[in-house]
């Protein structure tokens, strides 16, 4: 026999549109078989109630085999072994229809009874457990918006445990419903044709063993063809009985491996989440906008195709385009109304935000986890699944503590001397004035970033005594900042300073990377930690401002005007903003303090800007400008300064010179005026006085003996 179409059973748990639509088939093609299978049942009744009809019924039996192959049964509807073989039997009906009469007990036992209990007892279960499936459907809806008007305060854990109890009550309820009702339907398809043979095969039986002369009416040639029927009824019977232990017994493993996932919120350790998907389908609520304030959430089925994610209400045939998704960001966020949200933003950054909010937290995961695999274009790969294990494991080895990323802020704070070092000559780049590069590969993340880098996702504000100290050293005038702010940079540093431009940022992250020579670093910087915060459900930013001055970048502390982080200027190499993304820039600062292996530390800054980010990097290229043509102005003037005090110092020589010479004239002419001798000089009374030898000495010693004996005595 042919190979008949199925439900999908493992697809019951998912109940997603397609399968529902599909269903809709199995349930028309139902109806059909329950219609063409009573009207066979009135035919065969008629040949079994009235024997003077048995003409006429058999006849209208033989029509109706006959019209068979008219019938449109949405499955099987080309089965040309089928509908050649009722044809067959339609015209051995139509010979012996006139002298045939069929005895009512071997009709009853023969015809009567199979196509009963098809009617009876396989159509009657159809349409119950379609019932009980609508029930256990509705149920489940009920409990899921239960579920989800939950709130996230816990006093009320009570309603909560019921509540949840009601979700996986009803979805196990449904699930395994939902999978009967295939199962039934699937076999349907083959007691529909094990229904109408068997009861033709016992009503032919039953003329042959009625008339022991059939031999005259039935050739050898009808009797091979009823045995190859015959035959084929069992096969059908065997195939079909196989096919139901197949899926009685993916029924059992569907249920077990499906028990976790009937809880709202699983155990993560027991529900792994596969971070290698490139394609996700499932029911997600989407919040809409339904006035200026308020919004809604409604419930649909999402489902990525290619680069695009693509949605479906329930009883729509195909989905439509919701949003592109290549080149995207995504990442978890916190709602006030929902739990488990996520939110992604377009690549152009054009304030086209979506919320999403699915039941359990890995289910969340899960669509994060894929979404930025597609926005990667990992897709158009041969091998997208292994490039994704390769990308999400460099994530997630590179997020790793940092223990030492505090004394990597210090060695970076400028000291005395290297605030006099002439600023380096690295140009700050950006996106709007140069062209971008093209997208690197995911495979070479190593000649840009290396392997094993820690990622920081806050900002360390080490507040330390050398501040403190600093800042009373700076002047007894200045009052003492009672939140810590650092005091090694003088009040007239940013007084003085030509350029101040003030602007919003929120901190995404920073990690060390090898190269600093274009903004290629950034990109990539960019993509590792946009990608690590969504592995690792990392939403929340601190918000700082970032004050931009022609001697360094500033991160401050927007409620206590704290300085949370100083960057020389002189420091920061590259400076560029996001290819698609505006919103986002980075900017590498490199060191000579605390060298690693010879060469100096290298570090890149994510950031996120209400602004454009290209705003924020001109305005930092143009304090490099100013601070290049300051330094400039600086090293003029000081060599203008040190030219004036050669000159200054070269008159003070010739003074000394002058004095010199001066000095040793008059010390000539004071020992040429000692060396003459000198007459005793009388004293008032008109006598000499004799000197001592003491005396006399100290006379001609001159005015600089006496005045060295007075020092002495």
């Amino acid at each position: 026999m042919p190979g008949i179409d199925k439900l999908p059973i493992e697809e019951t748990f998912e109940d997603s549109p397609q399968t529902r639509s599909l269903l809709g088939v199995f349930e028309e093609d139902a109806a059909a078989i329950s219609n063409y299978s009573q009207k066979l049942f009135q035919a065969m009744n008629r040949i079994y109630d009235a024997q003077n009809e048995l003409s006429a019924a058999t006849h209208l039996t033989s029509k109706l085999l006959k019209e068979y192959e008219k019938q449109r049964f949405p499955l099987c509807s080309d089965d040309e072994v089928m509908s050649s073989t009722l044809q067959h039997f339609a015209k051995v009906i139509d010979e012996l229809s006139s002298c045939h009469a069929v005895l009512s007990t071997q009709l009853a036992d023969a015809m009567m009874f199979p196509i009963t209990q098809f009617k009876e007892r396989d159509l009657r279960e159809i349409l119950t457990l379609k019932e009980v499936f609508q029930i256990a459907s509705d149920d489940h809806d009920m409990a899921i918006n239960r579920y989800s008007r939950l709130s996230k305060r816990r006093d009320n854990e009570k309603v909560k445990g019921e509540v949840m109890e009601d979700v996986y009550t009803s979805r196990k309820k449904q699930h395994q419903t939902m999978m009967h009702y295939f199962t039934a339907l699937n076999t349907l398809q083959y007691k529909k044709k094990i229904a109408i043979l068997e009861p033709l095969l016992g009503y032919m039986q039953a003329q042959i063993n009625f008339f022991k002369l059939g031999s005259e009416n039935l050739t050898q040639q009808w009797e091979d063809f009823l045995t190859n029927i015959g035959t084929s009824v069992q096969n059908v019977r065997r195939e079909m009985d196989g096919e139901v232990d197949v899926m009685q017994q993916t029924i059992q493993d569907l249920e077990q491996a499906s028990d976790l996932l009937y809880m709202p919120d699983p155990d993560p350790s027991q529900v792994p989440v596969n971070r290698n998907l490139t394609r996700k389908a499932g029911y997600l609520y989407r919040r809409n906008k339904t006035g200026l304030v308020s919004s809604s959430w409604e419930r649909q089925y999402f489902f990525t195709q290619g680069g695009n994610l693509m949605g479906q209400a329930r009883g729509h045939v195909a989905g439509g385009l919701v949003m592109d998704i290549d080149n995207c960001s995504v990442m978890a966020v916190d709602c006030e109304d929902r739990r488990f949200c996520f939110q992604i933003t377009s690549f152009d950054g054009k304030n086209k935000h979506l919320m999403f909010w699915s039941t359990p937290v890995l289910y969340s995961a899960h669509w994060i986890a894929t979404i930025n695999n597609i926005s990667k274009r990992i897709y158009l790969s041969e091998n997208p699944e292994e490039i994704a294990a390769r990308v999400n494991q460099s994530a997630l080895e590179a997020v790793t503590p940092s223990p030492s990323f505090q004394q990597r802020h210090e060695s970076m704070r400028p000291t005395t001397q290297g605030r006099s070092r002439a600023a380096r000559t690295s140009s700050v780049s950006s996106v709007g004035s140069e062209t971008a590069s093209p997208a690197l590969s995911v495979l070479s993340l190593d000649a840009l970033v290396a392997p094993d880098t820690p990622i920081q996702f806050d900002i360390i504000s080490p507040v330390s005594e050398e501040y403190a100290g600093q800042a009373k050293a700076a002047g007894q005038g200045r009052r003492t900042n009672p939140f810590g702010e650092s005091g090694d940079t003088p009040p007239e540093e940013s007084e003085d300073s030509i350029l101040h431009q003030l602007f919003i940022v929120r901190f995404l992250g920073s990690m060390e990377v090898k190269n600093a020579d274009s903004s290629d670093v950034i990109y990539e910087t960019m993509r590792q930690i946009l990608a690590a915060r969504a592995i690792h459900n990392i939403f929340r930013m601190t918000e700082s401002h970032l004050l931009v001055t022609c001697d360094c970048l500033k991160l401050i502390d927007p409620q206590t005007q704290v300085t949370r982080l100083r960057f020389p200027l002189s420091s920061v190499v590259v400076c560029s903003s996001h290819q698609e993304n505006k919103r986002l820039f980075g900017f590498v600062l490199q060191t000579a303090e605390g060298r690693v292996d010879g060469r100096p530390v290298t570090v890149c800054y994510i950031f996120e800007s209400n602004n454009d980010g290209e705003k924020i990097c001109d305005s930092v290229g143009l304090a490099k400008q100013i601070a290049f043509h300051s330094e400039m102005d600086r090293k003029a003037t000081e060599k203008k300064e040190e030219q004036d005090k050669a000159k200054e110092k070269q008159q003070e020589e010739l003074s000394k010179q002058k004095q010199i010479e001066k000095d040793l004239e008059e010390q000539s002419r004071l020992i040429a005026a000692s060396s003459r001798p000198t007459p005793p000089a009388p004293n008032a009374d008109g006598q000499f006085l004799v000197l001592s030898k003491s005396q006399s000495e100290d006379s001609d010693a001159g005015p600089e003996g006496r005045e060295k004996g007075e020092s002495e005595a």
